[in-house]
């Protein structure tokens, strides 16, 4: 038979009992602050993963525009370019893009306009063609001369008022003989796309002067 049971093992299995119920609601809270731990941090890490593809979706449309603008700059560049050297078929369209190429586009870009900006600039013409700068002075002293000449022989032809006016005029066409070699000047250096400077003009003057000056002592 069994031994009846005496109020103080009654009371040993109800503090036991508390102590279980005190020990599972302890782990309870535990789990359940476990719990609350463990989704606060996934709501973090989602929160963190959204703010990253919203910066990287971000940075994807800056690229893809900063690709665009520089894409199309390049093509500017090259159709100046082609203009430039006059052989836009020979050329073709502009080259692709090297893979692996390091360096900024933009300042890349910005070398080949100051480049462009600098090489379409014209220069002085060179020394080179001093000569036919000469010759553009002999030439229209001599021209200058021939129209003096003319005129000075129809003021003697026709007399009269002719006869003192035209000689004057003779002698002001025959001194500015100088200045009009400069308009062949200037087309030689339009043609070699560069600057009549002072040097080609002080030939060109020099020339003429000196020409003329033959032609008057002469």
């Amino acid at each position: 038979m069994n031994e009846p049971v005496t109020s103080e093992s009654y009371a040993a299995q109800i503090r036991r009992l508390a102590d279980l119920t005190a020990r599972v609601r302890a782990q309870r809270a535990e789990a359940h602050a476990w719990y609350e731990q463990q989704c606060a941090a996934a709501r973090h890490a989602v929160d963190q993963a959204q703010a990253q593809v919203g910066a990287a979706e971000r940075e994807l449309v800056n690229a893809r525009e900063s690709h665009e603008l520089i894409d199309a700059e390049a093509n500017q560049l090259w159709q100046e370019l082609r203009g430039r050297l006059g052989g836009g078929r020979r050329l073709g369209g502009p080259p692709a893009a090297t893979p692996g190429a390091t360096g900024d586009p933009a300042l890349l870009l910005a070398g080949v306009r100051d480049l462009l900006r600098r090489t379409g600039q014209p220069g002085d013409l060179p020394g080179s063609v001093n000569p036919l700068l000469a010759l553009c002075g002999i030439g229209g002293a001599l021209a200058a001369y021939a129209l003096g000449s003319a005129a000075r022989a129809a003021g003697d032809r026709y007399g009269g008022d002719l006869a003192v006016g035209l000689p004057v005029l003779a002698l002001v066409v025959t001194l500015l003989g100088p200045l009009a070699g400069l308009v062949p000047a200037k087309v030689l250096a339009d043609r070699r796309h560069a600057l009549l400077g002072p040097r080609p003009v002080a030939v060109v003057l020099v020339a003429g002067v000196v020409t003329t000056i033959l032609l008057l002592t002469v």
